[in-house]
């Protein structure tokens, strides 16, 4: 894709009775987008925004797997007159990629949505049966860069969640509850896919502490007053698009996942993407009609990992990461991974001292292996020091596999942070947990618990489909998704006596994929503080050879906390699992 950007913000000519007020040139340029507000240009565009994307077994379901992207970041329920919804004149898009054989996308879906006003004469958005801004939808499918086929013609988009008498009361819709226009607006795809999809409405389902994570990192766990940690999604909506897909139309020779060889059985990766765009020139009308759209249409907003834009790529650089997909990155920015900003605040030599929340995070500047001691903090060698050491033959480490893509000098997490956000990570050695390994070296064969390794290398969300469902109510269930997994692999002993293959729970969960439950913001800052590293075997600096791992930094950093664990209300149980938008009526005194 060209890099652009919104080159004009100002009027710019008067073309007879219409304004041409903006412009998208796709030679010269670069847009923006992404998550909940984190960048320049897509701020100004919220309808085009993408804030999260989820992607994992439907746990009612375990044959099909759920993708959510969602989109309208911090939306007010009692924002009237004018609510939230999707966007026309944007193409709204899911990507899907299963084969790195392949150019581009293997398949990928397309929403477009269309509104109309059935009752212009009121200033409500409903009134007697009617609904103002309708909205409607089509969805499409493509194949491996095919032509699109329409899968839904006139999808309904529920309006709203205005109050009581909108939805329920004889004065409005009239029907039994808001659910009701949730569940009817639930329906199957025609063209053989056996899509299930919504396109709606619903809580935001992600949960952290804005406030303070945006304030140098300074997470508030523990703290009262204004110190006190607050989800800054809480009772906030967004609009999602969910499709329920079976594996078999995801996996790349058509398998159901019966036929996966085993449960981290590589032909099973899948890497998926969401963005929207919108066409190159928007004109509106001096008299306040509509506005008309041409012209080549371009990106303006692309997720895949969570939190990338937000908290790993610098601002100078947002909207540049932004104009890209995941098979034209701008490799200039793998440093981004490999010398994270945030680690600066995780080491006492840098700026350790400055964001006491991070205390109990300290990256390992002098882990203690059999091949000498390794340094990870930002610039240093880190695993580098074994380049072209025999000791890489046969490992991901190996020079002749990946190794020069996972070794570089003086970019220490290329190791770990880089194939964890832009490869996925294989079952190969160093990437098997500790458990099993000759101890003082993380290079010996352990206990595989993931492999999501799909190399094109691009930010995508990738899911390892063959892992089972951890269920729910599994008492081992945990939001801390594969760290939790690489725990209990460690240390439980249903999991610990040996180093083969066995489903650990959790193994399904981030950044295996991504379930609504997963607290990402933790379990990121604690990746950013090494304890992936420490998984493997390269354990923090207070260990010596030959005594426990459990050490106080170790301990330190899997209880570290932001204040912020789970989402401000319950999950569904069945598609489309997120959440009941919250109501405005009922929401006017909620913080």
């Amino acid at each position: 894709m060209k890099k652009t950007t919104k080159t004009i913000l100002t009027l710019t000519a008067v073309i007879g009775t219409a304004i041409t007020i903006g412009f998208w040139d796709s030679q010269k340029s670069t847009v923006e987008a992404s998550s909940h507000r984190e960048a320049p240009l897509i701020a100004n565009d919220p309808l085009a925004d993408n804030t999260d994307l989820y992607v994992f077994r439907s746990p009612d379901d375990t044959n099909k797997v759920t993708i959510l992207a969602n989109y309208v970041p911090l939306e007010l329920p009692q924002g009237g007159p004018n609510y939230y919804s999707f966007g026309e004149n944007i193409r709204y898009e899911i990507h899907i990629k299963n084969d790195a054989s392949t150019t581009g996308d293997d398949i990928t879906y397309r929403f477009t949505f269309t509104k109309v006003n059935q009752d212009s004469t009121t200033f409500f958005n409903i009134r007697l049966g009617q609904q103002n801004l309708k909205t409607m939808y089509m969805a499409e499918k493509s194949i491996h860069g095919g032509p699109f086929s329409t899968i839904v013609t006139n999808g309904i988009v529920p309006p709203p969640n205005i109050g009581p008498r909108s939805i329920s009361g004889a004065a409005g819709l009239n029907v039994p509850s808001y659910n009701t226009l949730i569940t009817g607006a639930i329906t199957s795809a025609t063209g053989g896919g056996g899509e299930t999809i919504y396109c709606g409405p619903a809580d935001d389902p992600f949960f952290v502490d804005l406030g303070g994570i945006f304030d140098l990192g300074h997470t508030r766990a523990g703290g009262t007053g204004v110190n006190t940690p607050v989800d800054g999604l809480k009772h906030k909506n967004i609009h999602s698009i969910a499709i329920k897909v079976p594996i078999s139309s995801l996996q790349k020779n058509g398998m159901g996942v019966g036929s996966a060889t085993s449960i981290l059985d590589a032909n099973y990766v899948i890497g998926v993407w969401a963005s929207a765009s919108r066409q190159a020139t928007q004109v509106l009308s001096t008299t306040g009609g509509n506005s008309t759209n041409s012209g080549t249409w371009i990106q303006v907003s692309r997720i895949g990992m969570p939190l990338t834009n937000e908290a790993v790529i610098p601002i100078g650089a947002k909207d540049r990461w932004n104009a890209r997909t995941p098979y034209n990155e701008d490799t200039t920015m793998d440093n981004y991974f490999c010398n994270p900003e945030l680690a600066l605040y995780m080491d006492t030599s840098q700026f350790g001292n400055a964001v006491p929340a991070f205390s109990a995070l300290r990256v390992q500047s002098a882990s203690q292996t059999v091949l000498g001691n390794v340094d990870f903090r930002n610039t240093k060698q880190g695993l580098y020091v074994l380049h072209g050491n025999a000791a890489l033959n046969g490992t991901a480490l190996d020079p002749t596999i990946f190794g020069n893509y996972l070794l570089r000098p003086h970019r220490p997490r290329s190791v770990d942070l880089l194939p964890i956000f832009q490869t996925g990570v294989p079952n190969l050695a160093p990437y098997q947990l500790a458990t099993g390994k000759t101890d003082g070296n993380p290079l010996s064969a352990g206990k595989p618990f993931v492999n999501n390794f799909l190399p094109t290398f691009g930010d995508m969300l990738r899911l390892n489909m063959a892992v089972p469902v951890t269920p729910r109510n599994d008492p081992k269930f945990s939001s801390l998704g594969l760290i939790k997994a690489a725990v209990l692999g460690l240390t439980d002993p249903a999991y610990n006596t040996n180093n083969n293959l066995q489903m650990i729970p959790n193994m399904d969960g981030f950044p295996n994929g991504r379930r609504l439950e997963d607290d990402v913001t933790r379990i990121e800052l604690q990746a950013v503080g090494g304890v992936v590293l420490a998984a493997v075997g390269l354990w923090y600096d207070d260990r010596n050879i030959g005594s426990t791992p459990l050490t106080p930094n170790l301990l330190g950093v899997l209880g570290y906390t932001t204040g912020v664990e789970a989402n401000d209300t319950t999950f569904k149980v069945n598609f489309p699992y997120v959440q009941t938008p919250w109501e405005g009526y009922a929401n006017h005194n909620k913080k």
